[in-house]
């Protein structure tokens, strides 16, 4: 833990090399989930002594069984949805329509799962947010949005797309891996799909 990252990085790969190379199993307690990933063929979840979700790294990100694994495992944060088809829900970023099928009866309220590569700059999109934060990753920037509701976003947009907060930038949503849990109450406590009238339900980051 006291090492510099890159140094980290390789450290990890070269154990991970090492076990895989005479066969032995291992078993690594880290709250580094770049560091479990990077070693690990499964991982395990556990929230208040519980074991939430044992499974390969590829599945806990895009295929998380709880609410608490969904907003544990990378970044993410809840936006409220009414499930209008098996693979359709509405939202008040649009209809949002993914590639796996849910079997709650239409109208369902729901929370849906929007992580920062599931919301892409689309500089001519009609769809605004404001900027209210910014990490420069490199490659990238890690941009913190908020919703003319009040709803927070992350997204990640390429490094040249330099903007500042307090600005209104164009997005898109590209959510084909749909990830939805059953929410509590009622829909229309959170969002009027009649007009533009939506209430921020939750984030999860």
């Amino acid at each position: 833990s006291n090492l510099d990252g890159e140094l980290r990085r390789r450290l990890s790969h070269e154990v991970r090399d090492i076990l895989k190379a005479r066969g032995t199993s291992a078993i690594l307690v880290t709250h580094d989930q770049e560091e479990a990933f990077a070693v690990s063929d499964h991982v395990g979840v556990f929230h208040e002594g519980r074991l939430q979700q044992w499974d390969t790294p590829y599945n806990l990100y895009h295929e998380p069984l709880t609410p608490f694994v969904a907003s544990f495992i990378g970044q993410g944060y809840f936006i409220r949805g009414q499930l209008l088809s098996p693979d359709t829900v509405q939202t008040e970023l649009g209809l949002i329509r993914g590639n796996r099928a849910y079997t709650w009866a239409s109208g369902s309220a729901v929370d849906v799962l929007l992580r920062p590569d599931d919301i892409v700059y689309a500089p001519d999109s009609e769809l605004k947010a404001l900027i209210v934060g910014k990490t420069f990753l490199g490659a990238a920037t890690l941009y913190r949005l908020q919703l003319a509701t009040g709803s927070l976003l992350e997204s990640l947009f390429p490094s040249h797309a330099d903007h500042r907060p307090g600005e209104h930038v164009g997005i898109r949503v590209a959510a084909d891996h749909l990830v939805v849990f059953p929410a509590p109450g009622s829909i229309a406590a959170h969002i009027n799909l009649g007009d533009s009238s939506v209430r921020r339900f939750s984030s999860a980051s």
